[in-house]
């Protein structure tokens, strides 16, 4: 079934097929030799769609916010398209009538649902393949518990790649594996972590590899970086490259939840800062053999976690003196600016002054710090944002770049933007000249 699984979703002949098929079940739901489906049941079944799209949408962008920036307006049309094919399944069988009606009636919804996902999940290409969106474990993940203990020789220098040689015997991909990352000092619920360890971490000697800790958006999880930002796939091609180096990859929870948005702040929201620049290192340096000087360690992230990398490397410099920022805003949000401080800082401006990265940036400098902004050309909502991030960080003496990739707001943009950057990421965490 690997072929099944690595079926392509976002190119290919998967999403023409899709289309097609679904573009197909339209039609057999919209046609209908009987009078009283083309006059009542469709006309009925397309105003409810319109209706429970339009209370979604108010409740989402209106009521509930639990996004600060507002979903592209074609999520909403093919959401509404596919409801407005599941209630047009029952009254389309009824006129279809017999069991071969019923059975296209329910074929050809099936079909106008899977169309519809398939275009929101282009909107984002979140999942790029067909194992992907079942979520069929990958052939290299292992059990936390079979992760190789810390060996008694390894190998240390600046760069690594200039004193480590592989041996004839090391594999030539990395493996995954995740674990509970204890919150001692926040007391944060977080989800598990998702770690990526190289090839070269599974050699005797051990060759003492940098930190990269990444952070999904929001809504998210951590396996985000898995799925839509290929960070096994990137990893493993950097490794094959390198003898087998590359560095090795936490992909820690900043938000607790797929919907919530903690802000990346201590806060009634949760103690995420606590969590990321104290829980997250301590167990890194006890559970992994890596690295444990600080300037070798990194911090990025997508959207929600690109702010967040910044917020770490603004707020912790000490302990991520280098961050790459994929699409962050520019300033932690929960929409705007009152309702944040309300709801996050109990009103109080001064207490998110304290925090906010572009204030920070403003009246500090960071002479050791540097990173880099990736924006999507084609991200019109956040590019002025990074921009604006950039310029204020490369005035408080940081070493910043500013990269636009093809594409949007999307995992086409981070995947590319992490594959891209991973070389200046292990050139500055010293793991190659």
């Amino acid at each position: 079934m690997d072929w099944f699984d690595s079926l392509s979703l976002i190119d290919g002949p998967v999403p023409v097929i899709v289309s097609v098929l679904g573009a197909l079940g339209g039609v057999w739901l919209l046609l209908s030799r009987s009078r009283r489906y083309a006059t009542r049941a469709l006309p009925i079944a397309a105003t409810s769609s319109i209706v429970a799209t339009t209370i979604g949408y108010v409740v989402v962008e209106k009521v509930w916010r639990p996004f600060p920036d507002p979903i592209e307006t074609a999520i909403y049309v093919w959401i509404g398209v596919g409801l407005a094919a599941l209630f047009t399944m029952v009254p389309r069988s009824l006129a279809a009538r017999g069991v071969l009606g019923t059975s296209a009636s329910v074929l050809a919804t099936v079909f106008v649902v899977a169309a519809s996902a398939l275009h929101v999940n282009l909107e984002f290409d979140a999942y790029p393949t067909v194992g992907n969106a079942l979520g069929a474990e990958s052939a290299a993940r292992i059990q936390f518990s079979d992760v190789p203990a810390a060996v008694a020789q390894t190998v240390t220098g600046t760069p690594l790649d200039s004193v480590w040689t592989a041996p004839a015997d090391l594999a030539s991909a990395g493996r995954i594996t995740s674990a509970s990352i204890p919150a001692t000092a926040s007391n944060f619920s977080a989800r598990d972590a998702q770690i990526y360890l190289p090839p070269a971490y599974f050699a005797d000697p051990r060759p003492l590899l940098p930190v990269l800790v990444l952070l999904a958006g929001q809504p998210g999880a951590p396996e985000d970086w898995l799925n839509g930002g290929k960070l096994a796939e990137t990893m493993d091609n950097f490794a094959r490259d390198h003898a087998g180096l590359a560095p090795v990859v936490v992909v820690a929870d900043g938000t607790g939840s797929s919907m919530a948005n903690p802000l990346c702040v201590d806060s009634p929201l949760g103690n995420v800062d606590t969590y990321l620049s104290r829980d997250v290192p301590d167990w890194i340096d006890t559970a992994l053999q890596v690295d444990p000087n600080r300037a070798h360690w990194a911090i990025g992230g997508l959207s929600y976690g690109g702010t967040c990398s910044i917020q770490m490397a603004t707020n912790h410099p000490d302990v991520y003196p280098t961050f790459l920022d994929l699409s962050g805003q520019r300033e932690p949000t929960l929409g705007d600016r009152d309702r944040t401080v309300q709801q996050a800082f109990g009103g109080n401006s001064a207490a998110f002054t304290a925090v906010n990265p572009l204030d920070l940036l403003k009246s500090r400098r960071y002479p050791d710090s540097a990173g880099i902004f990736v924006v999507g050309s084609d991200d019109n909502d956040y590019k002025p944002g990074q921009q604006e991030m950039y310029d204020a960080a490369k005035a408080a003496g940081m070493d910043v770049q500013y990269v636009e990739v093809p594409g949007g707001h999307s995992f086409a943009v981070w995947s590319e933007g992490l594959r891209r950057e991973l070389p200046w990421l292990a050139t500055r965490t010293g793991l190659i000249s």
